[in-house]
């Protein structure tokens, strides 16, 4: 311990260690704003199949709202050629 605190009683071993500081904490800013990225990117894809999801599903009702509702609706539509 007696020699790190002499190495640190040093004005370059400071400067030296304050830069490894600094190098270190942009380090890390760079990780954190890469792994946020991700996570942004992971958020809009789901959002992107959710919203083609709801697409499909609102299709789909608005076919189902159209549908013959028995035999004879879907005979008359057959001959009318309204199908």
């Amino acid at each position: 311990m007696g020699a790190f605190v002499a190495l640190m009683a040093s004005r370059w071993a400071r400067r030296l260690a304050i830069g490894i500081a600094l190098i270190g904490a942009v380090l890390l800013f760079l990780l954190y704003l890469r792994r946020a990225g991700e996570t942004a990117g992971r958020h809009a894809e789901r959002l992107k199949q959710m919203e083609r999801q709801n697409d499909i599903q609102r299709r789909m009702l608005e076919a189902a709202s159209t549908r013959p509702r028995d035999r004879d609706d879907l005979a008359d539509r057959l001959r009318n050629g309204r199908f």
